[in-house]
């Protein structure tokens, strides 16, 4: 090996280099407005807190050790995947809210299931039961 091949030239490889670069703003600014309109849900967890997905992106979560602070790096962690995304020149899903639901599903229940139902809706901060069941059905349904 060279004397010179061993001096470090003050320089990071190439490669690395690349993996710690920023993101262009334009496309922060356009990934997090999408991130932001993405629908959260949180879950408690044992050992991390809270841990946090969105339905549209349901492989990117986070955590944190309160509810606030599990949405800050949930909503950072869907911001950087769908920044990736775009500089991808991949399409980043819509946001759920954005799409028309013009379709209805019945389901019969007993009232204390309606009840168990509505109140995890409400502690897991959905408007109400059917997203809350809509949001658990898809999420089981993806991890399958």
């Amino acid at each position: 090996m060279s004397t010179r091949s061993r001096k470090s030239s003050g320089r990071k490889p190439k490669t690395k280099k690349n993996l710690e670069r920023p993101f262009e703003p334009a496309v922060l600014r356009r990934a997090a407005k999408f991130a932001g309109a993405y629908r959260l849900v949180l879950e408690k967890d044992e050992h991390a807190g809270f841990v946090g997905s969105a339905v549209e992106l349901p492989t990117v979560f986070a955590d944190g050790p309160t509810p606030d602070s599990c949405v800050e790096a949930t909503q950072q962690a869907l911001t950087y995947a769908v920044a990736t995304m775009i500089e991808c020149g991949q399409n980043p899903p819509a946001p759920a809210s954005r799409e028309k639901r013009d379709v209805q599903l019945n389901v019969r229940l007993t009232a204390q299931e309606k009840f168990v139902l509505q109140e995890t809706a409400r502690r897991l901060g959905f408007k109400g039961v059917s997203d809350f069941v809509r949001a658990a059905a898809l999420e089981r349904s993806s991890a399958a």
